[in-house]
């Protein structure tokens, strides 16, 4: 009860002998409990009366100062920015991005191809990705995969539409298994539809591309006599380019093959 008599006082100022004396009596008011707020209210007048003359007194509302109307813009101003999203095509939305926990098999190419069917396509272009039995004289047994699952989906997503944005495309598909692949078996496919073939491929050749360099993806080669973890060289060629501030497209697009290009991680 005390704030309400500060509150009721405290409008006008304090110098007032009035307002002095009915903030002196604030102490004499207490609600006993159970009480109602009216009848407290109520109950106070006694206290309050040195405050009559003020409290009938006309207040002051004190409100929130209102937003600006927006002037007319003069001549040479710049209109007002919005952030607006790049629209999302009907056709990028049916395109399928799957990152396969460990456990989850083979790739199942033949439902990728499928996926990217297209009556107005006259061409399919895919990649598959294979685990070959040897390398640089040590024969392999198997490669076992890791990622950050959902910085790699969001990449591979990126790198969809950065290959719509390029090519002429129908349907495009990827999917990357996680977990131990063996030799022999795929652990990275990519198909592309399109009306021509040139578009099919380059955007397929693109994809697999920024799949090794910028998708956090890591591998391990495991041979009969030991394992190591390896970096694509796609990936040190990007990160190299970066740094001498080379356009990150040119980096690790030489032509040359990929045999032999992985980098030892220490």
């Amino acid at each position: 009860m005390p704030a309400i008599v500060a509150l009721s006082c405290c409008i006008t100022p304090l110098s007032s002998t009035k307002n002095r004396r009915c903030w002196e009596q604030d102490d004499k008011i207490r609600k006993p409990r159970g009480t109602s707020v009216v009848h407290l209210l109520s109950s106070t007048k006694p206290y309050l009366a040195a405050c009559t003359d003020d409290l009938e007194r006309p207040r002051s509302v004190i409100q929130a100062p209102e937003a600006p109307a927006q002037l007319p813009s003069m001549a040479g101003d710049e209109p007002p920015t919005a952030t607006v999203e790049a629209p999302t095509t009907e056709a990028a939305c049916q395109d399928l991005v799957e990152i396969l926990e460990e456990g989850s098999g083979r790739l199942d190419m033949g439902r990728y191809v499928d996926h990217v069917r297209d009556l107005s396509a006259g061409a399919i272009a895919t990649f598959e990705g294979t685990t070959r039995d040897h390398f640089d004289g040590r024969r392999v047994v198997e490669l076992r995969y890791e990622a950050y699952g959902a910085m790699a989906r969001r990449r591979l997503e990126a790198i969809l539409r950065e290959a719509r944005a390029a090519h002429a495309l129908c349907r495009l598909a990827v999917a990357h298994r996680l977990g131990t692949v063996p030799a022999g078996e795929a652990s990275v496919f990519v198909a592309a539809s399109a009306v021509h073939r040139a578009d099919a491929m380059d955007a397929c050749r693109y994809v697999i591309d920024e799949i090794k360099a910028s998708v956090p993806i890591w591998k391990k080669e495991v041979y009969d006599d030991g394992e190591v973890w390896k970096e694509n060289r796609e990936f040190l060629d990007r990160t190299d380019a970066e740094k001498k501030g080379k356009p990150a497209a040119a980096a690790g697009r030489g032509g040359g093959g990929c045999c032999g290009s992985k980098v030892r991680v220490s």
